[in-house]
């Protein structure tokens, strides 16, 4: 204390900014790369030290982001491009009816024979004509009064539409019924019926019935 002058305690001060200074210096001014993976705590970057856009696709390792790392709802479709979702992307069951917009399945995306009878309702497929068959009858050619005749469909098909028609000599005949024959509960056929219009016989005629038949 004998010894503490103004001089002594002024030196002293300076010689202690001087030091502090280097080391903040040498502290501050560490050369380029010289900081590496190594030299990182455990958690020491996180999402707040990291600027927007830091960390850019080609500093991510292939397999890096998956599944767990990404937040629900985090990706829309503004961020998928063009053609980066492909079938085999796509988990079985997660393109729903929901999911398909009106119009987006057309006649040439679909795959032939992609759509079979097993696919379609059963309401729709009464509505489909396959495999038309056409056949008709025709009754006795003769001088009876009344007449008629039935076109019977082939086993495992059902009328969908027919006709009739007189022939023969006379001229006084015509048409007195026209329509499909019903047996149980399918049209099975299609009947026709004639008559002599005066009643009186006078010459050889005939009643013929047309069917058009188609599994449904």
């Amino acid at each position: 204390m004998r010894h503490l002058t103004v001089a002594n305690v002024l030196a002293c001060t300076a010689l202690f900014l001087a030091l502090s200074g280097a080391a903040y210096a040498a502290k501050a001014m560490l050369p380029k790369n010289s900081v590496k993976t190594a030299q990182l705590a455990n958690g020491a970057v996180t999402t707040a030290k990291l600027r927007n856009t830091a960390v850019t696709t080609a500093k991510l390792r292939n397999g890096a982001v998956n599944a767990t790392k990404i937040a629900p709802a985090s990706i829309g479709s503004g961020q998928l491009a063009n053609g980066s979702v492909r079938s085999g992307q796509l988990g079985g069951g997660v393109v729903t009816e929901g999911k398909i917009k009106n119009g987006a399945v057309t006649a040439n995306k679909i795959g032939e024979g992609a759509v079979s009878s097993g696919k379609l309702s059963p309401s729709f497929l009464a509505q489909l004509v396959r495999n038309v068959t056409y056949v008709n009858a025709e009754s006795a050619n003769n001088e009876e009064v009344a007449k008629s005749a039935t076109a019977n469909c082939p086993a495992g098909k059902q009328v969908i539409g027919g006709g009739a028609r007189v022939g023969g000599e006379l001229k006084d005949v015509a048409v007195t019924g026209s329509n499909p024959f019903v047996s149980g509960t399918s049209r099975t056929g299609w009947s026709a019926f004639g008559r002599d219009v005066d009643g009186v016989p006078g010459g050889n005629w005939s009643v013929e019935a047309f069917a058009i038949c188609a599994e449904l």
